[in-house]
This record gives C-alpha cells, sequence and structure tokens, in this order.
C-alpha cells in the first residue's frame, strides 16, 4: 500500500488475461477497431477538407466529430495493445494524468460537437428559411469552438482536481486505460468528494445535452412525417442511427461516471469503458457517412 500519490511514479492497469493466446486475440480486437477507426475517419477528414462541395456547416462539424473520435480512440487503444503485446501492465504516473486529461477533453467535446450537430439538423429541417443566417460561417466556428473550449476547461477542472488527490489504496487501476472514476477508488478517505461533486455537477449537463438532441430529434421527426412522400419518411428515419449512436455514447460515458462504486463488477466496467470509448469513433463514420450520397461521392 502507498500512503501517497507522491510516492507513485507508475499505475498498473488491468490486464485483460494472462494467456498469451488470448492477449494476442485482445491485441488482434483493439487494432481492427482502431485501423477501421483510423481509415474511416481519416477518408472523412480528407473528402471534407479537398472538395469544395462539402464546405458547408454540416459537414465542418462531421470534420470535427472525425478529428474527435480519432483523437479518443487514439488516447486508450495503442497503449492498451502494447501493453498486451509485451505482457506489461504499467503506465507512468504522468502517462496516466495525460490520458486521463484527452480522454476527459476529447468525449466532453464529442458531447458538446453532437448536440450542436443536432441543432443543425433542426434548423436544416424545421426552420430552413432561417438556416442560412442561424448557421452562417462565423456562427458555426463559435459553435464549434465553444465545444472544444468547454471539453479543454472541464478536462484540465476534473484531471488537476483527481491527480491533485492523497492516493492511498495502492496503485492498481481497473480498467484498460486511466479512468477518471477508477483512480478515485484509489483515494483516500473522503479527500475524493469534492471531484465526485464536480463531476456530478458536470454530468448533469451532459445530460441536458442529450436531453437536448433527442428533444430536437422529435421535432425533425414531427415535422418530417408531415410530409407524404416516401422521401420524407427516409429522411426521418435515416436519422434514427445517428440518434442510436448518441444515445449510446452519452448514456454508457453517463454510466461509467455516475454509478456508485457498489454497482461496479471489473467485466461491466470493461464493458461500458469499451461501450463509450471504442465502439463510437469506430461506428460513427459508417453512420455518418452510409446514407449520404454526397460523402460517398466525394470519397
Amino acid at each position: 500500500q502507498m500512503s501517497n500519490s507522491s510516492f507513485l511514479n507508475e499505475f498498473l492497469l488491468l490486464a485483460f488475461t494472462d494467456m498469451w493466446n488470448l492477449q494476442l486475440l485482445h491485441f488482434s480486437l483493439f487494432l481492427s477497431f482502431y485501423l477501421a477507426a483510423l481509415l474511416a475517419n481519416g477518408l472523412i477528414i480528407t473528402a471534407i477538407a479537398c472538395d469544395h462541395h462539402l464546405h458547408t456547416p454540416t459537414y465542418f462539424f462531421l470534420l470535427n466529430l472525425s478529428i474527435l473520435d480519432l483523437g479518443t480512440i487514439t488516447t486508450t487503444v495503442p497503449k492498451s495493445m502494447s501493453n498486451s503485446l509485451w505482457d506489461t501492465r504499467a503506465i507512468s504516473y504522468l502517462g496516466c494524468a495525460v490520458q486521463g486529461f484527452f480522454l476527459f477533453f476529447l468525449c466532453s467535446a464529442e458531447c458538446f460537437l453532437l448536440t450542436v450537430m443536432a441543432y443543425d439538423r433542426f434548423v436544416a429541417i424545421c426552420r430552413p428559411l432561417h438556416y442560412g443566417m442561424l448557421m452562417s460561417s462565423r456562427a458555426c466556428v463559435k459553435m464549434v469552438a465553444a465545444a472544444w473550449g468547454t471539453g479543454f476547461l472541464y478536462a484540465l477542472l476534473h484531471t488537476g482536481n483527481t491527480f491533485s488527490i492523497p492516493l492511498c489504496q495502492g496503485n492498481v487501476v481497473k480498467q484498460f486505460f486511466c479512468e477518471i472514476p477508477q483512480i478515485l477508488k484509489l483515494s483516500c478517505s473522503d479527500s475524493y468528494l469534492r471531484e465526485v461533486v464536480a463531476l456530478v455537477v458536470s454530468l448533469c449537463l451532459v445530460a441536458l445535452c442529450l436531453l437536448f438532441i433527442v428533444a430536437s430529434y422529435v421535432q425533425i421527426f414531427t415535422v418530417v412525417l408531415r410530409i407524404p412522400s416516401e422521401q420524407g419518411r427516409h429522411k426521418a428515419f435515416s436519422g434514427l442511427p445517428h440518434l442510436a449512436v448518441v444515445s449510446l455514447f452519452v448514456s454508457t460515458g453517463m454510466f461509467a461516471y455516475l454509478k456508485p462504486p457498489t454497482l461496479s463488477s471489473p467485466a461491466q466496467d470493461l464493458m461500458v469503458a469499451v461501450l463509450y470509448s471504442v465502439v463510437p469513433p469506430s461506428v460513427n463514420p459508417l453512420i455518418y457517412s452510409m446514407r449520404n450520397e454526397d460523402l460517398k461521392e466525394a470519397l
């Protein structure tokens, strides 16, 4: 047992398994997820940057989403893969703090960006005559800057808070990356409560984002389903996969950060972490480009 974080120079991450064959399987699975995310997001970023037909608000937001997705999966997966390959569990104290910071930064920014994207779809379908005014290039840049900036400030607050708390429950993090709730479990008695309060306040804001996204889609479906044509219906239901991925990302992220420790089990924590940090970056590009003819053409 270690009496204080000042004596810690490394943390031990969760090992998926002790068997070499299964470690290779874990490496291969994570590698396939990572390469899929890298390729798909890379293609979307290149297509949007190079094709001037795609220089519109919707694609500007999608470009930013792809950058955030690439960042999120790069923060957690390569380290876990290299640990599996070299049969180690160690991550340095600084490395852990950096990983925790970037994951919180990118996930928070993504949550706010998904809210902006829902608003963009709402204005395009429910207020088409005001679209040019409400979604001017200046307004879009401000919204994206606000999403990135807020995510950065949140990450600074939570990482600074978490890593200033004395840790006296050892150095074993029960997760395949440095997740803030798992670090808090290593803290001494009541010293972690201020960070828990800060997390709860932030996650209430995330819940508001989710409510706003769902409300936007309800309005969109209401408007589009009034259109008698088959094309109108298709337009409405093409939003469902987006809504499903957003709900998965936000709800699993909130569950990971809000659930009480008594509800915790290693298998469940692992599953939830994979669902919010590994699956969305790999699946988002498919969902946002699958039904999109302009993007397919540009690709």
